[in-house]
């Protein structure tokens, strides 16, 4: 008997559909179509930070998972992937789980006890502001026809309660100490699985590339609330994406034109070290930033399967259960920085004439750079 090209699963109970397909059933079947939650989530002295991701890859039938911890220069994270369809309503893996307690407002994640290190947390994420669609990206591949990019996102400035727990130690989190931001994205998304053997695909340590993206909340000295948010492409000297705007308490979005920016890295790592944001605001008005990091912390993103990890990448099929992790005592050395790579949740300070606040700048500088006194033989991705 041939099998039905339809098939119900259990969200199909649910009236959100809006095409002639159940649930089980993506609108194309690119491989690289994923939907993915992150979080990033830290107290406001720097001290430490909680980072989290669920990866949802419907044609490849994969949801994979990272949580992590950074504490400074320590870096400690989790891993954890499983076959899709054995459980398709869960929107967890292994021992991490993701709830929405009132929706668009506050989402809970949950790291239980697991054997590979000794970190867990509850934590409860409230908007303190609507949250906010990005542009879509939407890019080609720089050489052929494919889209490589075809993703829409949105994202949450949060207050953050509950408890985290590591090496047995407990910390409380308080809405007042703790603040943080989550997104959530769909569609077709780069560096998904691993490059197809059989297609070209140029290295991008051959290119000289700037990727920044960040969200920054800040407060008025008369209790008003906005952010500014950004998200930069560049590729040898030419902007491929960018998406930029003031989002107000409203729901308001006040387009951003570009951005300039004047930022300092660390030669050796590539870290953040500081600088200016400015905007162009349109009718020849710029707005300028100042960012700084708050500390050392600040996740990088390879251990969480960015840009692949020892041989790992998102998506990737490693059986129906799967759990790993490591520790890092020093996420900022050279060699640690050449495995977990330059792309980082960086915890900032940020501030906008008497407006001050909190954000996180994640940013990947490749390539050589004079203007950043970076040069290509200290280059990494």
């Amino acid at each position: 008997m041939r099998q039905s090209q339809q098939k119900i699963v259990p969200a199909d109970e649910l009236l959100c559909h809006q095409t002639p397909e159940t649930f089980a059933t993506i609108h194309q079947s690119d491989i690289s179509w994923t939907e993915k939650i992150w979080g990033s989530l830290f107290a406001r002295d720097g001290s430490i930070q909680v980072d989290v991701g669920v990866g949802k890859y419907h044609n490849r039938n994969v949801i994979d998972m990272f949580a992590g911890i950074s504490r400074g220069k320590e870096q400690l994270t989790v891993r954890a992937s499983r076959q899709l369809d054995l459980d398709p309503e869960r929107v967890g893996v292994g021992p991490v789980d993701y709830e929405v307690i009132e929706p668009l407002k506050k989402v809970r994640f949950v790291l239980r006890e697991n054997h590979m290190l000794p970190i867990r947390f509850d934590l409860t994420v409230t908007g303190v502001l609507p949250p906010f669609l990005e542009q879509k990206d939407a890019q080609r591949e720089p050489h052929g026809f494919r889209i490589q990019s075809d993703l829409l996102r949105y994202h949450q400035a949060s207050t953050v309660s509950g408890r985290v727990w590591v090496d047995g130690e407990t910390i409380e989190v308080r809405d007042d100490e703790w603040f943080g931001f989550r997104d959530h994205s769909w569609g077709v998304r780069m560096d998904v699985g691993d490059p197809a053997p059989d297609v070209f695909k140029p290295q991008r340590l051959d290119s000289n590339f700037i990727l920044t993206w960040s969200p920054m909340w800040l407060l008025r000295p008369d209790g008003s609330t906005y952010e500014i948010h950004h998200y930069l492409q560049w590729v040898d000297g030419e902007v491929v994406y960018f998406s930029g705007f003031e989002n107000r308490p409203d729901g308001t979005q006040v387009p951003l034109h570009g951005m300039q920016d004047d930022l300092k890295y660390d030669p050796v790592n590539r870290r953040l070290l500081g600088g200016k944001l400015t905007f162009d605001a349109g009718w020849g008005q710029t707005r300028t930033l100042e960012i700084e990091p708050i500390s050392d912390t600040g996740f990088h993103l390879g251990t969480g399967l960015y840009f692949g990890f020892k041989g790992h990448r998102h998506g990737q099929w490693h059986g129906p259960q799967h759990l790993d992790g490591e520790r890092y005592a020093d996420a900022s050395s050279p060699a640690t920085v050449k495995e977990i790579h330059q792309l980082r949740d960086c915890v900032i300070r940020c501030r906008e004439g008497d407006a001050v606040g909190y954000g996180i700048f994640e940013s990947m500088v490749i390539g050589e750079h004079r203007r950043y006194g970076l040069t290509r033989e200290t280059s990494i991705l």
